[in-house]
């Protein structure tokens, strides 16, 4: 039960996760460009976002849920699947980036934060404008070098061994694992 609260989506609707991005660079961008106490409340927000979607994907984040649920089917775009783990992982990976500004912050280095922010809002803007997943390359990577276990991503291991090239943002999934089991008693 407590596993399936905490599931990443696999595969992830690439539409969902570039709209998502977008909406985490315009957040970024507007934390960078304020101070006091609503710098702290927009960075506050920004990391509590990146712990709902590493938790549980769009289901807990504002921003996941409106891109899945209002701008997804405003573009009227069919969904174009794509692995869930690499996804989940540059989730982690921003909620690292966006937590360690909000340490600076609270610490009072203003300008270490602003240089955190600016990575976050430089790797969004790769995922939203180019559809390019710096935190998926990292967790390809990861996957070929034997870091991350090819047990975690079935799907990427199965192409990085034949094309070792193939980053896993861009492997589309043939099958959609929702996240619901059925256990009998």
């Amino acid at each position: 039960m407590i596993s399936s609260l905490f599931s990443f989506p696999n595969p992830v609707n690439e539409h969902a996760a570039r709209l998502t991005a977008g909406l985490v660079v315009i957040l970024a961008l507007a934390t960078i460009f304020t101070a006091g106490p609503l710098r702290l409340v927009l960075l506050s927000l920004l990391t509590a976002g990146f712990v709902l979607r590493v938790a549980g994907g769009p289901r807990y984040s504002p921003f996941g849920r409106l891109s899945v649920h209002v701008l997804v089917p405003l573009l009227g775009a069919k969904p174009v699947w794509t692995a869930g783990p690499p996804k989940r992982f540059a989730q982690v990976i921003g909620l690292v980036v966006s937590g360690t500004a909000l340490g600076f912050t609270l610490l009072g280095w203003p300008m270490a934060a602003t240089l955190m922010l600016l990575i976050l809002a430089v790797a969004a803007s790769l995922e939203s404008l180019l559809g390019f997943c710096l935190g998926c390359e990292v967790f390809g990577l990861l996957m070929r070098s034997g870091v991350i276990p090819e047990s975690v991503c079935e799907e990427c291991a199965s192409v990085s061994k034949g094309l070792s090239n193939v980053s896993p943002n861009r492997i589309h999934v043939q099958h959609i694992d929702v996240g619901v089991q059925v256990h009998k008693n």
